[in-house]
């Protein structure tokens, strides 16, 4: 396999999941991360052998750097959670474009471009790489304005850091553009982290929903990728089959 896997916590902290027990069985299957984990359980994840693969760079989501007048809070989170990554070894800081509230895409990029190259400065000091994500608007947030590639590619590819570049969640992205293979043929040097989940209803990455991830992943392993690919679904089934089966899908 030519990328690393990981689990996204968030999708089963709400599950009545003993934590010991779902991390046992993570690390058994072959995981080397999980993300997303809340501060005061990094401890216990590293305890079980997994690493804490990324972490919010800054939060709420809905409020991120296309606004001028978020910058001063996202900046003192940002070198929180600079040092934070450090100390724990978490190589990604994801970051959030936040919602248009009325601004127009192209002023929205300028502002995002010219906040993004000034944290990148201090992740490129760190040794950290921020990851600006993809999220739909039509679904899950509404009013999300990185909700195309070509919006997130714009931004990432202006500020020009080796450690700015793309999560691209293939779930969010199939919900607002699909056409997921080539987009990511076309753009994958921009991208440096993954998440996964099915669609509709982010759910398993089964034969029940319409995209084909043995397909999706190989493409990702052609581009020469060797990063995290992020399991990031809410499994309705037993979560211990849907993690085993979503491993074996993507281990390319």
């Amino acid at each position: 396999m030519s990328f690393e896997q990981s689990v996204s916590w968030w999708c089963y902290e709400r599950r009545g999941i003993d934590e010991n027990d779902l991390l046992r069985e993570i690390k058994a299957i072959g995981y080397s991360a999980v993300e997303l984990v809340p501060r005061h359980k990094f401890s216990l994840v590293r305890d079980h052998g997994l690493r804490i693969a990324a972490h919010q760079l800054h939060v709420p989501l809905e409020q991120g750097i296309s606004h001028t007048k978020y910058w001063s809070d996202i900046q003192r989170q940002a070198d929180e959670s600079l040092k934070m990554a450090q100390e724990w070894d978490i190589p990604f800081l994801i970051c959030f474009s936040g919602n248009r509230e009325g601004l127009d895409d192209q002023r929205g990029a300028e502002n995002a471009i010219r906040h993004l190259s000034q944290l990148a400065k201090s992740a490129e000091s760190a040794g950290i790489t921020l990851i600006l994500e993809l999220l739909n608007s039509k679904v899950n947030h509404p009013d999300y304005q990185c909700d195309k590639t070509a919006w997130g590619v714009q931004v990432v590819s202006a500020v020009n850091s080796p450690c700015a570049r793309l999560l691209y969640d293939i779930y969010h992205m199939q919900v607002m553009e699909g056409d997921i293979i080539q987009t990511i043929r076309d753009n994958y040097q921009w991208i440096d982290y993954y998440h996964t989940a099915g669609v509709p209803g982010r759910n398993e990455i089964d034969d029940a929903q319409e995209l084909y991830y043995p397909a999706i992943c190989r493409a990702i392993a052609e581009t020469g990728f060797t990063g995290y690919l992020g399991q990031e679904f809410v499994p309705t089934g037993d979560w211990r089959s849907a993690l085993r089966e979503a491993f074996k899908i993507c281990s390319v």
